[in-house]
């Protein structure tokens, strides 16, 4: 049977941002074990899911606490408890979307947000054609009434999807209303407070990087 943490820290110390990047991914393939009806887990097995060394999977838990002793493995259910307790997914997070173009109007359909704890509660647009019009279950709100809707619904994530001559304006607008998380869509380097925490989507960036092993696979064996 595979240890649970005997000395996990309430608030852990500080976490390297790439260490976190990957947290998510711990969750994802530890529900996945655990849908295959798998136990107790060992670094090996997790470092080959996440195509990392057995000694990063050990390293990147070492900073959250103790969960396994060498040899006996994790628990793949107290694990993953945990890791999410610790990522904040144990609660339910308010997002609002600005920008209901295509690419905003492909978020608000997507089914996979909600499951995992991301309620998009708002969404909100400058155009006078769309403003006014329901959408699912939302009704695209003006610009103006961002910072109102914000506090009254308690939003903490914003999404950006609008182009990018106005992305910077909108972050603008987010961060005085007090949103001090991102997801941006829009294909630009954005200027925020240090207090506030963006993540950037953008495909075209990862399909260039990819076109340089295919344009030199001959070199790469």
């Amino acid at each position: 049977m595979a240890l649970q943490p005997d000395n996990t820290p309430s608030q852990p110390s500080r976490v390297p941002d790439v260490v976190i990047d990957r947290l998510p991914q711990y969750v994802r393939i530890l529900h996945a074990l655990m849908d295959s009806g798998v136990e107790v887990v060992s670094s090996h097995q997790l470092g080959r899911r996440l195509q990392v060394t057995p000694a990063q999977i050990r390293k990147d838990l070492s900073y959250l606490g103790r969960f396994g002793k060498q040899g006996r493995g994790y628990d793949v259910r107290y694990l993953a408890s945990e890791l999410k307790q610790i990522l904040g997914l144990n609660r339910r997070w308010n997002v609002c979307l600005i920008g209901v173009g295509r690419l905003g109007r492909a978020i608000l359909s997507y089914p996979g947000f909600a499951p995992e704890g991301f309620e998009i509660v708002a969404a909100f647009d400058t155009d006078d054609r769309v403003v006014g019009a329901t959408l699912g279950e939302l009704k695209v709100q003006p610009m103006d009434e961002l910072g109102e809707t914000v506090e009254r619904l308690n939003i903490s994530i914003g999404v950006i999807a609008v182009p990018s001559s106005v992305a910077q304006e909108v972050m603008k607008l987010l961060t005085e209303c007090g949103v001090e998380a991102i997801l941006n869509y829009a294909p630009v380097y954005p200027h925020v407070p240090e207090r506030v925490r963006v993540r950037n989507v953008d495909p075209v960036l990862s399909l260039q990087s990819m076109t340089y092993y295919l344009s030199h696979r001959n070199n790469h064996g």
